[in-house]
């Protein structure tokens, strides 16, 4: 067992679990934790917990300390920096002639490295792109190709609904999606009406589909009820 909260860096992003013995921690805490990437700002989403160990993912980092008035302006001024780096970097690429593009940025909270996540069509050469990045930012630097899902997610946009992408603004992960589920819906299976803005179906169809689920198999044994009923009476009336 071990005491645990639940951090986001992103405010629809992965819930990840953190030790925290020792500190007073709630929902809605900022907070500095070690990560694999290193020292990260995220928020805590998830209160503090004793979970078992066969419920987390080993080896369990952990918390560093609440964070202060000055880390969160630190953060924000990390933000500025990854705004200025993407258009330092979408200037490279062109310089480069480079067939990617440029999603988003990253500054880990110690500037200890820079993340450039970007989509292309297939691999990309970009070992001079890194070398260029590297004289001007002075750190580490990592590109990152990301699929169109989570394109979609860092981007945002409109979906079909009329509302804002559900990836993101609230789904954490993205779940398993298949067209079955469309034809247990009685959806049309016309790709352009079962799509979101990514090309890849919408996550949505997995929302209601327990429920459908549950409804099929309540039918199928109400019709075996049925159908055993009708052979008991049989029995009797013979």
């Amino acid at each position: 067992m071990a005491w645990v909260v639940g951090v986001r860096f992103k405010p629809a992003g992965k819930i990840y679990h953190f030790a925290c013995e020792g500190h007073d921690l709630e929902a809605g805490d900022p907070v500095i934790v070690e990560t694999v990437r290193g020292v990260e700002y995220g928020i805590v989403a998830m209160g503090k917990r004793d979970l078992d160990g066969e419920e987390l993912i080993q080896p369990l980092r952990n918390v560093i300390r609440k964070a202060k008035p000055e880390d969160s302006k630190t953060w924000e001024k990390n933000q500025q920096k990854g705004r200025e780096a993407l258009d330092i970097c979408k200037q490279k690429i062109k310089e480069h002639q480079l067939p990617m593009r440029l999603i988003d940025v990253e500054y880990t909270f110690d500037l200890g490295k820079i993340i450039f996540y970007f989509t292309a069509e297939g691999r990309v050469d970009f070992r001079e792109l890194v070398k260029d990045l590297a004289a001007i930012f002075k750190t580490r630097i990592e590109l990152r190709q990301i699929g169109v899902r989570d394109e979609a997610k860092m981007l945002g946009g409109i979906g079909a609904c009329g509302r804002i992408l559900c990836c993101n603004c609230f789904l954490g992960e993205f779940q398993p999606v298949s067209i079955r589920m469309a034809k247990e819906q009685n959806l049309s299976l016309n790709p352009t009406k079962i799509s979101g803005i990514c090309g890849r179906l919408m996550c949505c169809l997995k929302y209601e589909s327990e429920l459908y689920d549950t409804a099929t198999n309540g039918e199928n044994q109400h019709g075996k009820n049925s159908s055993r009923a009708k052979n008991d009476n049989s029995g009797t009336d013979s």
